[in-house]
């Protein structure tokens, strides 16, 4: 039995136009934790990273036909399900037989949704998936009852059959690492246009979950509340792993890498005590961020430092749940700054349901007072699994269900929120008046100079440029 996996792609035409290929994408570790645990029970497994490699939907479907598994997976976020169903209804038309799956955020959220809509789906896998994956193919190989299989929903004739969640994996120890050899694919770290991460990259997760309960996020309902680590021996092993496989860089992206302090402590001491020799990036709370902890990781390699920083008004930082303060975000910048982090980016939500103009301009201009280096402003958007979700569900904003596929801007269908287009001007504004600041780019120049990471990025990114423009004149 062969089962196939593709992560899809967010653009349903990308490929058609030259430049669509993902350069800023990370390796889909969900997918390679699936294949490491099958390929351990001897199921022959191959996958297609399709927004990486520039697939069309039509080469996608001659991908799967030229490897003709008997199992085809989908993983599924809320920007991909729809490529996913339209792929899948390709397939099917040329393969009745094959049995198709989905996986991930959208399908979990969307199961019955999904079935419902798109009969070219069989069954979709709720949840993490390592031991359920195991359980499906040996049930599907041995003509079993798919009711015995737990997390998983599917079409029993003319109804939709759920069976029970499956229980969380409690030592993730026992899990093989991610299988990367199995893509053909060089991934970076596109920043503003710029590759941050241009030697061999990867991505690396050392825990799971987030018992946070931000209502624009849907991680907390994924992973039931619950955080998991990896151990300390465990982590080591894939970063020596990763080292002797060449990896110069990579980027933890677990859902709260700094929750536990001592533990990253722990880590980083780990790391340099063993000589981990590679640079890397992580994401942080403003609330998880002790001058010892930010030291410890810019003495091992922490080049780039994401803060969830979402707001600079008290009253929608409530409303989201971040459970932080505007003053933690400016003691947090300031801290990682002092500990010498060589690049601090700002993640902001603007738009909520009944945010003022006033307040969007305070946290655009709160974004420029404080010392980071980039601010990246999103646009607060409502999926299913998110507790904004079900408030708007509750107030009959989203019509019994409508935009479940994509996700809506909350200025879209709420009629207090700030219009959609204000909003994407403001932000175009902020970036503009962010960037041209005299302060600001002299700053920049001399943290440049004061740093060896940077001044090798900016290298490297105009050595690219000088590249491409070659390129551009021997095509011209």
């Amino acid at each position: 039995m062969k089962f196939s996996f593709i992560n899809a792609s967010p653009n349903e035409d990308l490929g058609e136009r030259e430049g669509r290929k993902a350069i800023a994408s990370f390796p889909p570790l969900g997918i390679l934790y699936l294949v490491a645990v099958l390929k351990e029970r001897g199921v022959e497994v191959s996958v297609l990273d399709q927004p990486a490699k520039g697939f069309t939907i039509e080469e996608t479907v001659k991908w799967i036909e030229k490897e003709a598994p008997d199992i085809l997976g989908f993983s599924t976020f809320a920007s991909s399900g729809r490529t996913a169903a339209l792929i899948s209804n390709e397939v099917k038309k040329k393969n009745p037989n094959i049995i198709i799956v989905f996986g991930n955020y959208y399908a979990t959220f969307n199961s019955e949704r999904v079935l419902r809509k798109y009969p070219s789906v069989d069954i979709i896998v709720r949840g993490e998936g390592e031991n359920t994956v195991i359980d499906l193919v040996d049930c599907l190989k041995n003509k079993g009852k798919l009711k015995d299989v737990l997390g998983i929903t599917f079409r029993n004739k003319n109804s939709i059959v759920s069976t029970l969640d499956r229980p969380l994996i409690g030592d993730l120890d026992c899990l093989p690492f991610p299988d990367r050899k199995l893509i053909d694919v060089e991934y970076h770290s596109v920043i503003a246009g710029a590759n941050v991460a241009p030697r061999k990259f990867t991505s690396i997760v050392s825990s799971r979950g987030c018992f946070y309960r931000c209502r624009f996020c849907s991680c907390h309902q994924f992973a039931r509340g619950r955080w998991r680590p990896r151990s300390i021996k465990n982590t080591m092993e894939e970063l020596h792993f990763l080292a002797s496989e060449g990896y110069k860089q990579f980027i933890f992206v677990d859902d709260s890498f700094t929750l536990n302090q001592k533990r990253v402590i722990k880590l980083c001491r780990r790391m340099r005590k063993e000589k981990i020799d590679m640079e890397w990036i992580c994401e942080g709370r403003v609330d998880s961020c002790s001058f010892d902890m930010l030291r410890e990781i810019v003495r091992v390699g922490c080049r780039i430092l994401y803060f969830g920083i979402e707001s600079a008004n008290q009253r929608i930082l409530d409303y989201y749940n971040k459970q932080t303060t505007p003053q933690q975000s400016r003691t947090a910048v300031k801290t990682a700054r002092k500990a010498g982090i060589d690049v601090i980016i700002g993640s902001f939500i603007v738009g909520g349901p009944d945010e003022t103009r006033d307040e969007i301009q305070n946290t655009i201009e709160f974004a420029e007072r404080i010392s980071i280096d980039l601010p990246q402003f999103n646009i607060l958007g409502v999926y299913p699994g998110t507790n904004i979700w079900n408030e708007f569900e509750m107030k009959g904003l989203l019509k019994g269900g409508e935009y479940w596929e994509t996700g809506i801007t909350v200025s879209e269908i709420c009629p207090s929120a700030v219009p959609l287009h204000e909003i994407r001007q403001m932000i175009h504004d902020a970036f503009y008046d962010f960037a041209r600041r005299p302060s600001f780019i002299l700053k920049q120049f001399v943290r440049t100079l004061k740093s060896q990471y940077r001044m090798s990025v900016m290298m490297n990114n105009l050595s690219r440029l000088g590249s491409i423009r070659e390129n551009i004149r021997s095509i011209t």
